[in-house]
């Protein structure tokens, strides 16, 4: 198998689309899909000189389809008086994604595929110039890749597991809801949600994200009328039969029910 190392936002979006088959096969969920990265990756504000798109890879052969991947963002910036370098899996620090479960995915076919992947973000570590911080984040509990590098690191890695909670639908307490997943229509609405977006998110990074979902079918929006203005809303990803709300509005203290738990790599040069 070969490990190799693709830079820059054009090429890492071709390794997002050459991974969909793996992404299918591994059944990720929406947030480490195609289209949510892209769509992330598209809308960020522009790149400062500091900030680099990568996709640690590795496959059977030269030119196949990727049997694993890692797909980064690192980022320049002045930590106790020292430039750093930040390095996090793409989408991290960008739209929230739906609360509730671990949202990203360092996917492989097997274990000897989490070790080469494993291999490969070690040596990008080792190839950095000068001091850096990792933080893969959000991460299902017992990622084989995760505990593969924390083993490449030694006394560097600390695992950090987050018992995470989801929303709960509550807009059929509130009023009658009518659901849709049709794009179009979800283009009314979608000012009042973005006007009650989650707080430090910005506007466009989720127009985005929601436009590019409601095209594929993959996200409801539910709104409460009075007098033809919504009072209450709320979107939801759906993946196949499970149902992941997003963001709403209009429910003064929105439920949340317990989700599977996360796990984090922490390291550094130090």
């Amino acid at each position: 198998m070969f490990i190799r190392v693709a830079e820059g936002r054009a090429r890492v979006v071709r390794e997002i689309r050459a991974a969909a088959p793996l992404l299918t096969e591994l059944a990720v969920p929406t947030t480490a899909r195609g289209p949510w990265l892209a769509a992330a990756l598209h809308a960020a504000p522009a790149p400062a000189a500091r900030v680099r798109h990568r996709a640690v890879v590795v496959e059977q052969h030269r030119q196949g389809r990727p049997a694993g991947a890692a797909l980064l963002s690192s980022r320049r910036v002045l930590r106790r008086g020292r430039w750093t370098t930040d390095l996090r899996l793409l989408g991290d620090g960008g739209a929230p994604p739906p609360p509730g479960g671990a949202p990203r995915r360092l996917p492989v076919r097997d274990a000897e595929v989490a070790a080469l992947l494993a291999d490969g973000i070690a040596d990008l570590l080792a190839a950095t110039r000068g001091p850096w911080d990792l933080a893969l984040t959000g991460l299902p509990l017992g990622d084989p890749v995760l505990r593969a590098l924390a083993a490449r690191l030694g006394v560097g890695a600390a695992f950090r597991t987050t018992r995470t909670r989801a929303l709960v639908d509550q807009l059929d307490d509130v009023g009658a809801v009518t659901r849709s997943v049709d794009a179009l229509d979800l283009e009314r609405w979608l000012p009042d949600f973005l006007d009650h977006r989650p707080a430090g998110a910005r506007a466009a990074d989720l127009r985005a994200l929601a436009r590019v979902h409601a095209a594929a079918g993959v996200l409801e929006h539910a709104v409460v009328l009075a007098e033809d203005r919504p009072v209450a809303g709320l979107l939801t990803l759906l993946e196949g039969g499970v149902r992941r709300p997003w963001w709403g509005f209009g429910v003064p203290e929105p439920a949340t029910g317990p989700a599977a738990p996360c796990v984090s790599l922490t390291a550094s040069s130090r």
